[in-house]
Order: structure tokens, then C-alpha cells, then sequence
């Protein structure tokens, strides 16, 4: 089944970044949702969100194959502040991944944001 581009209340900051109260919203309408930590593993074990799998930016390419069953489902991917994870974002889009992502504002943004704050 393909997914489709997930449309939420909110208005994303570009065509690949979601706000952080998007998440619950489609982690409940999508149940094969991928939630991608893209930072360090050090960054990781101090703090990261429910459910989410680590694949540090610095290894994408070398790892990209991991994902393969994703391509055509929805990935969205985080980091701290939400630069590296548009990064990931676009790489991942140009690779032919269907709906991928980026938290805007990153993980630092979901503990300021009040929906977000259930995310952490």
C-alpha cells in the first residue's frame, strides 16, 4: 500500500518539515510510521523520542539499504534543532522515498512544544 503525503492541521515550515505536534497525528494515522533519530549515538542514549531508530546522518549512505521498506511508507526523521534531519530528509526524497519528513525545531522543539512534550 502506498502512502500518501501526510496532510495535518498545521502548516508545515517547507514541503519536508512537520511541527512537532504533527507526530502524535500521524503516528495514530499511520501504524507503520518510521521514526528516524538521525543524530549521534552519544546525542541518542542521553535522550530520544518513543519508538524511534537510530540511523546517524554521518552513516546514511552507507546504511540507505536499511530503509528499503520504507520507500513507499512514511519516514520522519528528527535531530536536534531539525537541520540535519531536513538533510535526511531531501536525501532520502531524491532516492525515490515516497513520504519522508523533518521535525522543524527537532527534539529541542518537542520539549518546548506542549503537544510535544508527550513525545519525549
Amino acid at each position: 500500500m502506498t502512502a500518501h503525503p501526510p496532510q495535518t492541521d498545521s502548516q508545515p515550515c517547507d514541503c519536508w518539515e512537520i511541527l512537532p505536534r504533527d507526530v502524535p497525528v500521524l503516528r495514530d494515522r499511520f501504524e507503520d510510521l518510521l521514526l528516524l533519530d538521525c543524530r549521534t549515538q552519544a546525542e541518542y542514549q542521553e535522550d530520544h523520542l518513543r519508538g524511534a531508530v537510530l540511523l546517524p546522518l554521518q552513516e546514511i549512505s552507507l546504511r540507505v539499504g536499511e530503509l528499503d521498506r520504507w520507500r513507499r511508507r512514511v519516514v520522519v526523521a528528527y535531530c536536534c534543532t531539525g537541520r540535519r534531519s531536513h538533510i535526511l530528509a531531501r536525501y532520502l526524497a531524491e532516492r525515490g522515498f515516497h513520504c519522508v519528513r523533518s521535525v522543524a525545531g527537532g527534539i529541542e522543539a518537542c520539549r518546548a512544544d506542549e503537544a510535544g512534550e508527550a513525545l519525549c
